[in-house]
C-alpha cells in the first residue's frame, strides 16, 4: 500500500493508483509506476470538503466577431517561420522534442541570437550543459556576439523569480523541461509529476507576463515526447526535429499548432557552422538522382502546403531465406504490404516470394496515402528492370480492388513538377466535369493500377508474370 500522502503514478500515461501493480492498466506497460508524494487536499485536512465561495460568474459573447490577428515575432529563420505559421507569437508555450544528438539545441540556439540581434531580449536556461558548454557551441556557430542572456538551472524556484519580473524577456528557451524540478514534490526531475507541474508553471508564467516560452522535450525510443501526453495539450505548438543523425538532412515537423498550420514542414541541411536553412527542398532531395536506373520513380508529394518531390527506391531481389525480408525507410510498412498484395492479387506479379526493399530517398518520411502509385511503380520498375522514365512524376492511391483515387491539390503537385524541370506525369484518371488546369506537362491519366503494369511491363514479356484468374 502507498504511504500516507503518496500514490503511484505511471511514468507512461500519467494514471494514478493507490497501491504499486506490475502493469498499468490504462495504457498496459509493465514496471512504469513511480510512488510520488500526493498534493493535499483541497480543504487543508484529509477528507474536508472544498469551501465554497460566490464566483463572479461568465460573461457569454456570441460566436461572431472580429479579433485582431494573432502578433507575430519572426525569427528571421524562414524554415522556422514558415512551420511556425508566420513568426512566434508572445506568450505562446512551443514544445520542440526529437532524437539526442539531432540539433534541437543548436537551432534554438541560432534562434535566439537570430531574435536577440534584432532587438529582442532572450534568455537561454540550459539544465543539461554547463554555461561554458553552450558557449563554445555558439563560438563554432559564430554567434557569439549575440546579446543573449545565458543560465544553468533546474530549479524552478531560481527560474521562476527571474522571468516574473516587470520587464521580462520576450523569449525564453529552457533546455529541456526534464531537467527542471519543483522542490515542492518529493519525485526525481523527468518524472511525469515532476514534467507536468514545471511545465504547467513555466506556462503560466509565459500567459501572465507575455513572453514567449520555447520547452525542449526528451523522446521515447518510439520517437514520441517523454513524459505524460498532457504535455502536448499544455502547450501551443508541437514541433517535431526528425532526421538521421549520420544524414545531412533535417525536417521540423508540426504536429500542433493553434497559431498556424499543422503538418507543415522545414527543411534543413546540418553543416559545419550549424543548422542553414533549405528553401528548395526537392530540388535537394533529387540532386543525386540517376536516370535510366530501374527500380527508382518520382514522388510530388504534399508537406502541409508546401509541394515537395522526392524519390522513392525499391530493390527486388530472390530470397535466400524460408521467409522473405521487407525492410523500409521513410514509409509505412503494413501499407507496403497492402501495395504489394494488389499487385499481385489484382496485376498477376507474384513479389511476395522475394526480397523486398524500400527507401525514400533524403530521409524524409512520407505518410500520405497519395505515394501509393509512386511506390507501385517503383517496385514493378525493380522486378521488371524496367526504368520509370526520367522526365516523369507519379501520385495517386491504390485501392484494395485495384483502382487509382484521385488525391488532392493536383495542381500544386504539378506546377512544383514542371518548375523542376519535368515533362510528364502519371496520375489518377480525373472526374468528368472537374477542373482542368494547364499544367504544361503531358499528362498520363490511369484508373487501374494494371495499366502502370502494362506500360512498365508489357504483356508481351511474360516470363515473371502469372495468368490471371
Amino acid at each position: 500500500m502507498a504511504r500516507g500522502g503518496s500514490h503511484y503514478v505511471c511514468q507512461s500515461c500519467g494514471a494514478f493508483y493507490a497501491k504499486w501493480q506490475g502493469q498499468c492498466t490504462a495504457c498496459g506497460e509493465w514496471n512504469t509506476l513511480v510512488e510520488e508524494s500526493a498534493p493535499p487536499p483541497v480543504g487543508g485536512k484529509k477528507g474536508a470538503s472544498a469551501p465554497r465561495t460566490r464566483g463572479g460568474g461568465l460573461d457569454f459573447v456570441d460566436l461572431h466577431g472580429s479579433s485582431a490577428p494573432a502578433p507575430r515575432r519572426p525569427s528571421g529563420i524562414g524554415e522556422l517561420d514558415r512551420v511556425t505559421g508566420g513568426g512566434i507569437v508572445p506568450g505562446s508555450a512551443i514544445l520542440i522534442g526529437g532524437d539526442p544528438g539531432i540539433g534541437k539545441s543548436t537551432l534554438l540556439t541560432q534562434l535566439v541570437a537570430r531574435l536577440a540581434e534584432t532587438g529582442a531580449r532572450c534568455a537561454y536556461i540550459s539544465g543539461e550543459e554547463a554555461v561554458d558548454q553552450v558557449r563554445l557551441r555558439a563560438g563554432r556557430l559564430g554567434i557569439s556576439a549575440a546579446p543573449v542572456a545565458l543560465a544553468s538551472a533546474t530549479a524552478l524556484r531560481d527560474i521562476l523569480p527571474a522571468l516574473e519580473t516587470d520587464n521580462p524577456p520576450d523569449v525564453v528557451v529552457i533546455d529541456s523541461i526534464q531537467t527542471m524540478y519543483l522542490d515542492a514534490l518529493d519525485s526525481a526531475p523527468g518524472t511525469v509529476g515532476q514534467v507536468r507541474a514545471c511545465a504547467q508553471e513555466l506556462i503560466r508564467a509565459a500567459k501572465k507576463r507575455g513572453f514567449a516560452l520555447i520547452l525542449v522535450g526528451h523522446v521515447t525510443k518510439e520517437g514520441a515526447i517523454a513524459g505524460p501526453r498532457v504535455l502536448e495539450h499544455m502547450v501551443d505548438t508541437v514541433l517535431y526535429f526528425e532526421g538521421e543523425r549520420g544524414h545531412q538532412f533535417r525536417i521540423l515537423r508540426a504536429v500542433k499548432n493553434r497559431f498556424g498550420p499543422t503538418d507543415e514542414i522545414g527543411v534543413f541541411e546540418m553543416t559545419d557552422r550549424g543548422l542553414s536553412e533549405v528553401p528548395n527542398p526537392s530540388a535537394l532531395f533529387l540532386a543525386e538522382r540517376r536516370d535510366n536506373v530501374s527500380g527508382a520513380a518520382v514522388f510530388a508529394g504534399m508537406e502541409g502546403t508546401r509541394p515537395v518531390l522526392v524519390e522513392i527506391q525499391a530493390l527486388v531481389a530472390p530470397t535466400s531465406f524460408g521467409t522473405p525480408r521487407r525492410a523500409v525507410v521513410g514509409w509505412d510498412s503494413g501499407r507496403l504490404a497492402m501495395v504489394m498484395a494488389v499487385l499481385d492479387a489484382r496485376c498477376g506479379l507474384s513479389i511476395g516470394a522475394q526480397d523486398v526493399y524500400l527507401n525514400v530517398a533524403g530521409g524524409l518520411r512520407i505518410s500520405e496515402p497519395a505515394a501509393d502509385l509512386a511506390v507501385a511503380a517503383a517496385l514493378v520498375s525493380a522486378y521488371s528492370g524496367e526504368p520509370v522514365p526520367p522526365d516523369m512524376v507519379v501520385f495517386g492511391e491504390v485501392g484494395l480492388a485495384g483502382e487509382v483515387r484521385q488525391v488532392g491539390q493536383t495542381d500544386a503537385r504539378l506546377k512544383e513538377a514542371l518548375r523542376l524541370g519535368f515533362g510528364r506525369a502519371l496520375i489518377p484518371a480525373r472526374r468528368a466535369g472537374a477542373a482542368q488546369g494547364s499544367s504544361g506537362l503531358t499528362l498520363t491519366e490511369i484508373d487501374r493500377l494494371a495499366e502502370l503494369v502494362e506500360r512498365l511491363a508489357p504483356a508481351e514479356d511474360n516470363t515473371w508474370r502469372r495468368k490471371l484468374p
